[in-house]
């Protein structure tokens, strides 16, 4: 198993207790990254996060730098950092929320003066309790303290920070349903093309969104020089990544890890990371990215954490949470649990989603309660095929956003990887690891 030599870049206070207060900040180089970032233009700050490759941390893997520059020009902009985190088994944010709230600002900070934006906002899920109350005393220090405000650290760059909590809504990690969240309306995803949030945003006006974890890696790479953060990983994967690991392992939890030179094997097995399978248990099955994503078996188990690499290989990295499923576990069970997820968090703008998510959960309901039907395994893919056609990765979109063509992933998995479990459903009338 490998574990490589690569430098702690976002988690690196994890290790205090009081990682969370201005003064362990101060006292481990925090706003350092700031204070050079403002001896810097807003073009210099910008190429450095261009060379460092930072993909984005949120899902989609969209390159930061390349995401600032698509601004539209116009007098007023805003950034908005996304800290919903909605996906299940996604907590990875959650951690830097509460964990290091100063980081998230500081990187805030520097992306708001890279982009020019007249205010920035920090949009944190509801249920954060303790995160939202960290982030806000971490903000009260910061404007005492002067890195946030009128002449920032005496540089003549002004700037505000608003923190915002959201109602819990998963659809609301969306970037286009959280800027309608954040002006007060009902979070429902916006049609783009042609508005993307770069060209029309919040209020109107040219936006940046970016995830917590993205611009808490700002911090570093100012300070260090973004080649020094494109010389960790290999390709376009670049850099150290936080991944949620969960499930059937020993040790769960969250591990910042190098990308590309470290496997999965290596994140499930090694000690200082997952600790292996669960006594007596094997690897039936893994969840790459998030439970949108399509699953991967233990003859993948050994694939790089690269961008480029699962996404060949039919999945993703998405939100940074792996999920690991022992051959114990019922993977209809968990398919059906998924799909009532998302069943139950579907805005309902969208038909496709609406209406196809409930008939998939029923559907899966019934066969793992063990009243299904011969006929439901044709149904399933029919529904599936309806709600998102070919049921191919990446999905065909059907709806305004990816929630409604994610929803087949898991139930298509189960179809291509376990049939044989499913027919047991059927035709035993039950589960067999009930």
């Amino acid at each position: 198993m490998t574990v490589t030599s690569a430098p702690k870049i976002v988690s690196s206070r994890f290790r205090f207790d009081d990682s969370y207060t201005l003064e362990r900040y101060l006292a481990t180089g925090g706003y350092e990254g700031l204070r050079k970032a403002l001896t810097m233009t807003p073009e210099q700050v910008a190429a450095e996060v261009d060379a460092a490759s930072l993909l984005g941390r949120g899902g989609a893997g969209f390159p930061a730098g390349r995401k600032w520059s698509m601004l539209r020009k116009a007098p007023v902009r805003y950034l908005v950092v996304n800290g919903d985190e909605s996906e299940p088994a996604t907590f990875k944010d959650h951690h830097l929320i509460e964990r290091d709230p100063h980081q998230l600002i500081e990187g805030a900070l520097i992306a708001a003066y890279a982009v020019g934006a007249a205010q920035a906002f920090i949009y944190v899920r509801g249920e954060l309790a303790l995160g939202l109350e960290r982030v806000q005393a971490a903000l009260n220090a910061a404007y005492a303290f002067g890195a946030v405000g009128k002449n920032v650290l005496g540089s003549g760059f002004s700037i505000d920070v608003v923190l915002h909590p959201g109602a819990g809504a998963y659809i609301c990690g969306e970037e286009t349903a959280l800027l309608e969240s954040l002006e007060g309306k009902r979070g429902f995803p916006r049609i783009k093309p042609p508005f993307f949030p770069a060209a029309i945003g919040l209020y109107g006006e040219p936006t940046v969104v970016n995830n917590i974890e993205t611009v808490s890696n700002l911090p570093w790479i100012i300070t260090n020089g973004g080649a020094a953060f494109a010389a960790l990983g290999e390709g376009a994967s670049t850099g150290t990544r936080l991944f949620a690991l969960s499930g059937h392992v020993r040790n769960p939890g969250v591990f910042e890890v190098e990308m590309v030179k470290t496997t999965f094997r290596d994140l499930i097995y090694a000690p200082v990371y997952g600790g292996g399978v669960r006594p007596g248990a094997e690897v039936k099955a893994f969840i790459p990215g998030g439970v949108s994503a399509p699953w991967f078996g233990p003859d993948q188990i050994d694939m790089p954490l690269s961008q480029e690499e699962v996404g060949k290989a039919g999945s993703m990295l998405g939100s940074g949470s792996v999920v690991v499923m022992s051959d114990q576990a019922c993977a209809v069970r968990t398919a059906w649990r998924i799909t009532k997820f998302f069943y139950r968090e579907s805005c309902g703008q969208c038909t496709p989603c609406r209406e196809g998510s409930g008939w998939l959960e029923k559907i899966m309901h019934r066969i793992e309660v063990g009243a299904g039907r011969m006929e439901d395994l044709d149904l399933l893919m029919d529904v599936c095929d309806n709600i998102s056609p070919g049921v191919t990765w990446p999905p065909a979109q059907t709806t305004i956003c990816v929630l409604g063509p994610s929803i087949p992933s898991s139930i298509a998995s189960v179809v291509r990887m376990f049939s044989d479990e499913l027919l047991v459903h059927v035709k035993e009338g039950g589960c067999p690891y009930a």
